[in-house]
């Protein structure tokens, strides 16, 4: 039997779900934020708060998902359909509650936040599952290692792309759905993927973790154009952008007069 340190299983957990959430967050959001762009999209200052505040929103939904995982492995279908299903219905009124905060939910940007908020959701995930397998594995291998390395991947996919999946269309927008009920609908199908692949052995879990980290993938491949269809706050009226421009704190003149 493989013994590690009792904090090393941890620490691995957190080191994977920070290199994934916090990458994603860092490449992708990043790259709507100036200089990659003239002006940046959304405001910095909340998004950092968005990435924190679903570090401590993720722990309790982190432990609705090793249930989740626990039940399905022991194959308790019923016991993982109804964590399943609270795990989803509770990440969905997590991002909607927090778009509709003052703070976050007012104006264009909401998109990027969730995207932050999602994206450390997942990231707390990943931190349970990688440390549940290294801490109660009787054999560490490599294609264990492999497994649980494609489910972290796909768990923090799933979580931003439901993200987007999951903000209401805008008026005169192409899309035609969008909400709770699609993002909800998107969770719930991509996590029993990752959680029927543990009934049917180690290669049906290599299966569905792949089917789910390539559908929500592909879902956010074609969501993602909304992010560069924001508007940045010199499209904003005059009146507008004035505020805009001093909360973003990117442009030249945003600074207040002394």
């Amino acid at each position: 039997m493989t013994t590690f340190a009792p904090d090393l299983p941890l620490s691995l957990g957190a080191l994977v779900g920070i290199l994934l959430s916090g990458g994603f967050v860092w490449l992708e959001v990043g790259r709507y934020a100036a200089p990659q762009v003239p002006a940046s999209l959304f405001d910095e200052r909340r998004e950092l708060f968005a990435y924190t505040a679903g570090l401590f929103v993720g722990v309790p939904l982190a432990i609705v998902f090793v249930l989740f995982v626990d039940a399905m492995e022991g194959a308790a279908l019923i016991g993982g359909l109804i964590f399943l299903a609270v795990l989803v219905v509770a990440t969905e009124a997590a991002q909607a509650l927090l778009l509709r905060t003052r703070y976050w939910g007012r104006g264009e940007s909401t998109p990027f936040y969730a995207l932050g908020y999602r994206a450390s959701i997942g990231g707390i995930m990943v931190l349970a599952l990688v440390s549940q397998y290294f801490a109660s594995s009787v054999t560490i291998t490599w294609d264990g290692i492999a497994l649980v390395l494609l489910q972290s991947a796909a768990v923090v996919l799933l979580e931003v792309a439901g993200a987007l999946m999951s903000v209401r269309a805008a008026p005169g927008e192409r899309r035609s759905r969008g909400g709770p009920v699609s993002g909800g609908v998107f969770g719930v199908v991509g996590f029993f993927l990752l959680g029927l692949g543990a009934l049917s052995g180690e290669a049906g879990a290599f299966l569905g973790a792949a089917l789910a980290l390539l559908g929500s993938y592909f879902v956010y491949q074609r969501l993602r154009p909304l992010l560069a269809a924001i508007p940045s706050p010199e499209a904003a009226p005059p009146l507008a952008r004035t505020d805009a421009t001093a909360a973003f704190g990117r442009l030249p003149g945003s600074e207040p007069k002394k």
